[in-house]
C-alpha cells in the first residue's frame, strides 16, 4: 500500500517506470479526444467540481484513462470525499500514475498524470481515509468506467 512517504519519493526523485508507453503529439490527441477531454487530460484543465459524470458513480469496475486506456484504479477503492471529484485511495497499481511536485496558483501540491500516456488527471493529497491515508482527486473527464459484475 502506497503512503504520502512513497509519493513524495516518487514526486522529487522520480517515478517507477510505466509497463508501457504511448506517445503522440498534440495535433494527434487533439484529433482523437473531445475538447473537453483533451482541455482536461493536455491542457492541465480541472472541471468544475461535481459536474463530472463519473463523480457519484459506485458501481464495481476498473476506471481507465481516457486517453490510452490504462488501468489507474479499482472503484472498490473509490470513495466520497465530499470534494466533488471522482477520490480514490491507491492507484490499481504503484507504476500506473505519475507524481509531479506542482506549485501552480501559489499552492505547492502533487499533480497525477497517467503514467503511459502522461494525460493530467488531477491532484494526490495526505488527507484520505486509512490505512493510506490518500486522496487521489480525478477529474472525471479524465477517466472511463469499464464496468464489471
Amino acid at each position: 500500500m502506497m503512503t504520502w512517504k512513497d509519493i513524495m519519493h516518487y514526486a522529487t526523485k522520480g517515478n517507477p517506470e510505466p509497463d508501457r508507453r504511448v506517445a503522440k503529439s498534440l495535433e494527434t490527441w487533439k484529433e482523437e479526444l473531445s475538447p473537453e477531454v483533451y482541455r482536461i487530460t493536455r491542457q492541465h484543465g480541472t472541471e468544475a467540481p461535481h459536474s463530472g459524470a463519473l463523480c457519484s458513480t459506485h458501481e464495481p469496475g476498473v476506471y481507465r484513462c481516457a486517453c490510452c486506456d490504462t488501468p489507474l484504479f479499482d472503484s472498490r477503492i473509490k470513495f466520497d470525499s465530499g470534494t466533488g471529484w471522482p477520490s480514490f485511495t491507491q492507484p490499481i497499481q504503484e507504476n500506473a500514475v505519475k507524481y509531479l511536485r506542482d506549485t501552480s496558483f501559489g499552492m505547492v501540491r502533487v499533480e497525477t498524470r497517467c503514467n503511459t500516456c502522461d494525460a493530467h488527471l488531477g491532484h494526490v493529497f495526505p488527507d484520505g481515509p486509512e490505512p493510506g491515508g490518500l486522496r487521489f482527486c480525478i477529474n472525471s473527464l479524465a477517466l472511463k468506467l469499464e464496468k464489471t459484475d
